[in-house]
């Protein structure tokens, strides 16, 4: 028996909107699961923007106030993908109303506020899931099998990366992204938050790191009306950056393992250049975002000039077979999303998690920390 939920979302800028058609989309991927969500309310401050996302996509309510939300009886489960120094504040209230949440990396601005919303979901016996989308592809899904399988052999390092060039643009507006009070550790949190994910669900707990920061584009103008994305703004007053550009981290792993990541906004050339290597004792695994259903395999037992071979990853790894019949048929970045919205409403229908947690948060949002610290100190740092 299918029974309906209602869901709201709460900021509609583009993040909101992916979101949005994953709910539309998981029945049709996934018809086995016994809830269907029903689209009830959208929150947005921007004036006019809620309401131009339910005319467009059918939510029975628009607001301003995510407040209104938290009191509909209508909503039994919200996604947050409202800026970042809102996700505690909301995170918590929402989940006190007693309201399953979706929340967007990096849930809040540190680890303090990451355990805050963790411990409101905890306490509410309510599901949190967390965006860390990219650990939905069917590729990663096939490397953590091979790794666990042995077929590398005993894990030596990994190399992360995640480059970008979205605020390269000196006419980048100034926006919430770039201020340390609304949106924290700059590309820590928005992709390096990614990378930690990526790194423990393939490897394991991160025991201690070092790391380096770097601010390159140290100034850009305010804008002069609501922004969605990254904006460019010309001619307005100049204010300083005061988050992160660029990090580049080492990683020691609870396992023995070493690693390094390295993460950067203002890549000029690089466009979502985002991926990692794997290396073992009789082997590798090498992946990269941008071929997101190639997986580069080195297995055997010659040790040197040990070939790699392409793996197209089909039916059989991860969520691949409730969205295309063969090996090597494409899927993209939405598509991730469906799989996150899917592992959500099935930890609500079964009461158990499914896909990442809030307690994966938590532990990304506390080697965030230690990256932050390690960096202002120059020394080693624990995420414990």
């Amino acid at each position: 028996m299918v029974s309906t939920l209602g869901v709201a979302v709460v900021g509609f800028g583009w993040m909101g909107r992916v979101h949005t058609q994953a709910y539309a989309r998981v029945p049709h991927h996934f018809p086995q699961l016994p809830v269907r969500p029903e689209l009830v309310a959208v929150a947005d401050e921007v004036p006019g923007r809620a309401e131009e996302a339910a005319e467009r996509y059918g939510f029975a309510t628009a607001a301003r106030d995510w407040r209104e939300i938290a009191a509909d009886p209508r909503v039994r489960a919200v996604s947050i993908a409202a800026p970042n120094f809102l996700h505690r504040e909301i995170g918590t209230a929402m989940a006190e109303a007693g309201k399953h949440i979706w929340i967007e990396k990096p849930v809040g601005l540190t680890a303090e506020d990451a355990r805050a919303v963790a411990d409101a979901v905890a306490k509410a016996g309510v599901q949190g899931a967390v965006g860390f989308n990219y650990r939905n592809a069917p590729a990663v899904a096939a490397a953590r099998e091979l790794i666990a399988a042995g077929e590398i052999g005993a894990v030596t390092h990994i190399r992360i990366r995640l480059f970008s060039d979205y605020a390269a643009h000196p006419e980048g507006a100034l926006t919430w992204r770039y201020e340390r009070e609304r949106g924290g550790s700059g590309v820590l949190g928005d992709l390096a938050s990614h990378g930690v994910d990526l790194a423990r669900f393939l490897l394991g707990e991160i025991e201690s790191l070092a790391a380096d920061t770097a601010v390159f584009v140290p100034e850009r103008a305010r804008p002069t009306g609501a922004t969605a994305g990254h904006t460019r703004s010309a001619g307005g007053e100049l204010g300083p950056v005061e988050n992160e550009d660029y990090v580049s981290c080492l990683l020691r792993f609870a396992s023995g393992a070493r690693g390094v990541l390295e993460a950067s906004r203002v890549s000029v050339g690089e466009q979502n250049n985002y991926g990692f290597e794997i290396h073992g004792t009789k082997g590798a695994v090498l992946w990269d975002f941008r071929r997101m259903g190639e997986l580069g395999v080195s297995r055997g037992d010659a040790y040197q000039d040990q070939p790699v071979s392409t793996l197209y990853v089909g039916p059989g790894h991860g969520e691949y077979a409730a969205f295309q019949p063969g090996s090597a048929n494409s899927m993209g970045y939405d598509d991730l999303k469906v799989i996150e919205a899917y592992h959500f409403l099935r930890s609500i229908a079964e009461g158990t998690p499914h896909g990442a947690t809030l307690d994966d948060a938590v532990r990304s949002a506390a080697a965030l920390d230690a990256m932050a610290r390690s960096a202002e100190r120059g020394t080693w740092a624990s995420p414990a």
